[in-house]
């Protein structure tokens, strides 16, 4: 947090360092992420374009973007789109990125200069090819379920891909996406901290959504600085556990793997 010298954020573990939530999905088949897509097919997914895209990318030496889901369009989430125009330059193609109506709109909006035609080619504009989720779809031969979350009043997006589910920046799960949910066995999961928050999960609020879906494993996400990762961890139930930057979850169900 900028300006601030609390106990977090003066802490030496590095797993209280947070850049914005973001994740990258490798799909089976994909020895590493500079040969992700093998024949054409969708290797490597970017769920949102954070902020520190940047940061990230370079941190984890990822080196190929097939395609990009959007949860929604709040700008931790979106602000890294310009980031992707290395990622045409690499593999010399536009890339799909998905998102629900509301948030294909903002994105038009705030990125006019990339998805105006009169926008002059070259300076570096990425090359995206905007899609609307009205359901579920395949990408690299596999199904993706979008789950409506509420953030605050608004609807927007989780996913869900075999048993593993990723719902970040959410309060609420509607009547209607919980048996969307049903099996899953690996969640990440909003939980910004202990006090509640009009738009997203309190730990205690998380704990509970986690006790009615049963997953062998649950980890939260979209953490801010009131809580320590350590501390927080060891007070969590079984199975439960802050996410940090840098993991790597081995979904094994189909052989994917999450990082």
């Amino acid at each position: 947090m900028i300006g601030c010298d609390c106990r977090v954020c003066r802490s030496t573990d590095p797993r209280d360092r947070r850049l914005r939530p973001s994740i990258l999905i490798q799909l089976s088949g994909a020895s590493d992420a500079g040969a992700s897509r093998v024949g054409g097919a969708v290797r490597t997914i970017l769920v949102d374009t954070s902020t520190d895209l940047r940061a990230q990318a370079l941190a984890h030496d990822v080196r190929r973007v097939d395609a990009i889901l959007f949860t929604h369009s709040h700008a931790d989430h979106v602000l890294g789109l310009d980031e992707v125009r290395r990622y045409n330059h690499l593999q010399r193609e536009p890339i799909p990125a998905y998102a629900d109506e509301r948030t294909l709109a903002d994105l038009r909006r705030t990125f006019s200069y990339i998805f105006t035609a009169a926008t002059p080619m070259g300076g570096g504009i990425p090359q995206i090819g905007l899609s609307r989720i009205v359901g579920p779809f395949s990408l690299g031969g596999v199904e993706i379920v979008p789950v409506p979350l509420m953030h605050g009043e608004r609807q927007i997006l989780g996913f869900r891909i075999g048993s593993f589910a990723y719902l970040t920046d959410c309060n609420g799960i509607p009547g209607p996406s919980w048996p969307l949910l049903s099996g899953v066995q690996t969640l990440v999961l909003d939980a910004l901290r202990d006090r509640p928050h009009p738009t997203h999960f309190s730990v205690r609020e998380a704990v509970e959504v986690v006790a009615r879906l049963a997953p062998e494993r649950a980890y939260f996400t979209h953490i801010c600085h009131d809580l320590s990762h350590a501390e927080t961890c060891a007070r969590l139930p079984p199975g439960v556990e802050l996410a940090y930057d840098g993991l790597v979850l081995e979904i094994t169900d189909r052989e994917r793997r999450v990082l």
